[in-house]
């Protein structure tokens, strides 16, 4: 039977294209075998053991039934394969498990721990909408796939969903830390000899609590929707405002936007950077925005393009927005009347982009 005529069949490069299809097919399996072990607890476990712990010991602590050990197996395989744990031996030649540096990232005592981050992005409401990418582009019915899925756009949505309003704010304060600690030790220096400084879009303000304890002689805002800020305590030199920065932004020396624009649209994202331009003081004397964006094209690995392109996928599908290369960020800063910006590529896959009115 010929199969495919008047086409040259190269066996080997056909099995080749579908183990590829095929992995590709099945590459959500490794995140939600992730958000398993995460939501059995299985890295806090292996770490609280103090060392490798045996499959069998293993089962017992998670609560895994007898009859379902070798499921447990299964599971840890692919994430040993995956790099979250690594494989040994107990003395007994029984298989054990140890963290590696990337599990240490799961456990609920780290504070930088991603672990709030897995669990929001892979809630079934962010799954949802996948399901209608296709019809959402063969029609004009809806602006966002997100409102195909829910009726409604995503920030309508959080804020009369309390669940999901605390996955999304937990999933943002968890990376608050680590991109604290990136810019404190690679980048303090931009917010050296300011006086005042306003976090839009800051949710519960897990970075700006950080600004404020090495800069303690700068008054720090949190800005964020009301029902974000709503009960939140500040501190000496930190407050909590709510409103809306499509409409105004609180005034200060420095007004920080970190993962907000990646969000919204081209037009909202112009609209935001005015109304911070007009938020901004002291012009003369240094006062600009700070952006902390990815920046497609500036990374040397392919797995940093494989993410930051996931990245812009999720936007585009959840809350309508996008990641950008310089050219399209040099765009949004001529359109909103800024003169000049620096971008240091030194905080992972995202930058810091200072932006100067």
């Amino acid at each position: 039977m010929d199969l495919m005529k008047g086409e040259e069949i190269n066996l080997d490069e056909l099995l080749q294209a579908q183990a590829y299809v095929w992995n590709f097919t099945f590459r959500h399996i490794g995140s939600m075998s992730l958000k398993c072990a995460v939501e059995l607890q299985i890295p806090d476990i292996i770490h609280n053991h103090g060392r490798p712990i045996s499959i069998s010991d293993l089962a017992l602590a998670v609560g895994i039934h007898r009859s379902k050990i070798l499921y447990l197996d299964r599971l840890m395989r692919i994430l040993v394969h995956s790099g979250f744990f690594a494989e040994s031996e107990t003395d007994d030649r029984q298989k054990a498990y140890a963290l590696t540096p990337v599990s240490r990232l799961l456990r609920k005592d780290n504070p930088m721990s991603s672990r709030p981050f897995i669990l929001a992005m892979l809630e079934p409401v962010f799954l949802k909408p996948w399901e209608y990418l296709s019809g959402w582009l063969q029609n004009d019915d809806h602006p966002s796939v997100f409102i195909s899925a829910h009726g409604e756009n995503m920030w309508d949505y959080a804020g009369h969903e309390p669940r999901m309003n605390r996955f999304f704010n937990d999933a943002m304060a968890s990376d608050g830390l680590v991109a604290a600690s990136a810019v404190l030790s690679k980048c303090k220096g931009v917010f050296e000899g300011m006086k005042s400084m306003v976090d839009v879009g800051g949710g519960t303000g897990t970075i700006t609590k950080e600004l404020a304890k090495s800069f303690p002689e700068m008054e720090s805002t949190v800005f964020d929707l009301p029902h974000v800020v709503d009960g939140l305590q500040g501190s000496r030199n930190l407050k909590y405002v709510g409103g809306n920065m499509l409409e105004e932004v609180p005034h200060g020396d420095i007004v920080m936007l970190k993962w907000i624009l990646h969000d919204w649209s081209d037009q909202d994202c112009v609209k935001i950077l005015e109304r911070c331009k007009e938020a901004i003081e002291n012009k003369e004397k240094g006062g600009k925005v700070i952006i902390i964006e990815m920046v497609i094209g500036n990374e040397d690995e392919c797995v940093e393009t494989q993410t930051k392109l996931f990245f812009d996928m999720q936007m585009m599908v959840c809350p309508d927005g996008k990641e950008r290369n310089e050219q399209q960020w040099r765009k949004l800063f001529c359109d909103a009347g800024y003169t000049h910006y620096n971008i240091y590529n030194i905080l992972g896959l995202r930058s810091l982009i200072e932006l100067f009115p």
